[in-house]
């Protein structure tokens, strides 16, 4: 393990053990960056109460325990420890990580399966901006997973099942199955459903009809079968244009969506039941999860079969959790969906639980999504008050980035594709770089900015670390040190880079993508304090030194391109 925080802690918990006992060991050490040396350790502080000894004491006990400290420990104001880390220490760990293609990232022992479900818009709606951030922060959320060495499994829960397509299956055959076809692949999926239902609320006759199609599609009749591929077929394809232009993972394959369940429904009723874990209601039945109640301080139900024999949400991701679990062997379940369903899933879980079919074994997580807002901090919309489709976002963003490269001299496929590249990764790397439970404020001149923390900025700090090695004539890959730390703006950058590792695995353990991005822009931002203090091809620069600062150059690009891949941010070669 090259990262200094992890390091410390380990070596400063033996020290509290050696020093005051096993009891210790694990008292967290409280390391912090510091302004006055490389890290501060607090714990003196907060342990001198338990032990009854004065700060600077402990702390001066805590320091005698360090003496194969591979750097420098002093003890400054009331009892803090500044720790300063050799040269030697952070160019030997460099070194490790230069030399490994994973720039210091493990895997994970034992592997686990993550099912991660994400994306799932609604086959009979058109994808608009509320997907966005599933499908982004899911896509990262797989990759880095993934990269760990853990078996991921994507669940694309799509909405493709349900009263709504008796009506959606008889206006495809009121203007035929070409037209229909046409229309979805198109993405007009939202005007689609508006005319259905506008023919259902006005036509009796149409209302009839979509009424008995509910039924037969619910009975498997082999005809409203085949004519429901034919819807989900035609929207999927328009799903998988919207897949390419993102540059996400997703496939067919992933498609798990609601129908998936809809025979397991009356068993897992039914299975509650006999269980006792279901109750009948007011002629609904329903779990009453302990500890969750309504205003009037009465039993919240979670309702799994409503009075009329319908089923709900809620059956279907009982029956989910249930397939994730026993069939797919799942370690952890990540739901990747709005924060307005937290109370569901809450309730969702606590009644698996009841039900034995979520064990404590397995982890199931609500990556809770917050609303994207327009510039004016308000839900984005339209000016016609409508929700913006997702393509039409997608490709604006793609137009901006080409205008915003127009006066460099590429030609045209060049510029088509970094276009292409800098739009999607600013929009992905935006909505990415902050938490993803909070509100996000969607906002094109920001997004696209070349300065700060945003996707243009990374991506030029990585193609310009690419120039470098072009204008030397040399492959990044050839780049092997020895790395020296002449100057500080070298050390930074090496100690910088050391974090790398822990930072991926701390990202899968907290679900939180926009840490990865704050810990890349940190390294960019000290990587050009590093490029412009530190000449690497300039002329008079000793042999040993070019050496060196071109092997940090190549861990930097290597780290960059590597948290970058993890986020789905693509980079182009040159900008």
């Amino acid at each position: 393990m090259t990262d200094p925080q992890f390091v410390l802690t380990e070596r400063v918990q033996r020290a509290l053990a050696a020093a005051f006992g096993p009891d210790f060991a694990d008292a967290d050490p409280l390391i912090r960056p510091s302004q006055f040396a490389d890290f501060q350790a607090n714990v003196a502080l907060s342990l001198a109460k338990r032990l009854r000894r004065q700060p600077r004491e402990v702390a001066q006990a805590i320091a005698e325990e360090l003496k194969d400290f591979p750097g420098t420990i002093e003890i400054s104001g009331p009892g803090f420890l500044n720790i300063t880390l050799s040269d030697a220490w952070i160019t030997e760990q460099a070194a490790q990580i230069l030399a490994d293609p994973r720039a210091g990232v493990g895997v994970s022992t034992p592997p686990q399966t993550v099912v991660i479900d994400y994306s799932a818009p609604n086959a009979a709606k058109e994808m608009h901006v509320g997907h966005l951030r599933t499908t982004i922060v899911g896509d990262s959320l797989v990759r880095v997973m993934e990269h760990l060495g853990n078996r991921v499994i994507r669940q694309n829960h799509l909405g493709d099942w349900g009263t709504p397509f008796g009506m959606l299956i008889e206006h495809l055959l009121d203007i035929g199955e070409a037209a229909a076809v046409a229309q979805l692949e198109a993405g007009d999926g939202t005007g689609f459903y508006q005319a259905a239902r506008s023919k259902f609320d006005a036509d009796d006759d149409f209302k009839q009809r979509a009424r008995e199609r509910v039924t037969t599609l619910q009975s498997g009749d082999p005809e409203t079968l085949r004519l429901w591929h034919v819807f989900m077929d035609a929207t999927v394809r328009y799903f998988n244009k919207v897949y390419t232009m993102l540059g996400v993972t997703l496939t067919d394959d992933d498609i798990a969506g609601e129908s998936m369940y809809n025979a397991m429904l009356a068993k897992t009723c039914d299975d509650l039941e006999s269980a006792g874990v279901a109750v009948l209601s007011e002629g609904a039945l329903c779990v009453f999860p302990p500890g969750f109640t309504g205003s009037d301080d009465r039993p919240l139900p979670l309702i799994i079969r409503k009075s009329d024999g319908g089923y709900g949400y809620a059956t279907t991701d009982l029956a989910a959790i249930r397939y994730r679990v026993h069939d797919l062997k799942a370690d952890r379940i990540l739901y990747v969906v709005g924060n307005d369903q937290a109370l569901h899933f809450q309730m969702v879980y606590a009644a698996a639980r009841q039900a034995g079919w979520l064990p404590d074994t397995v982890s199931a997580e609500h990556i809770q999504i917050g609303m994207m807002l327009g510039p004016d901090g308000r839900r984005f919309k339209t000016r016609s008050g409508t929700s913006v489709k997702l393509v039409d976002l997608l490709t604006e963003a793609v137009d901006r980035a080409g205008a915003a490269i127009a006066e460099r001299d590429y030609d045209g496929a060049t510029r088509s594709q970094i276009a292409q590249a800098v739009g999607m990764g600013a929009v992905k790397y935006a909505d990415l770089s902050v938490s993803h439970d909070s509100e996000y404020i969607f906002d094109f001149d920001r997004m696209l900015g070349f300065t700060g923390n945003t996707g243009p900025y990374m991506q030029y700090a990585t193609a310009r670390i690419r120039s470098i090695f072009r204008n030397a004539g040399i492959d990044a890959t050839a780049a092997t040190g020895p790395i020296l730390l002449g100057e500080p703006a070298e050390r930074a950058l090496a100690l910088q880079l050391l974090d790398f590792g822990t930072l991926v695995e701390r990202v899968a353990e907290s679900a939180e993508p926009h840490r990865l991005c704050a810990y890349l822009f940190e390294t960019a931002s000290t990587f050009t304090g590093f490029y412009e203090n530190c000449p690497v091809l300039k002329a008079g620069v000793p042999d040993d030194v070019r050496a060196s600062r071109l092997a940090l150059c190549a861990l930097t690009l290597r780290v960059l391109e590597t948290g970058l891949s993890l986020l789905g941010v693509p980079v182009p070669d040159r900008m």
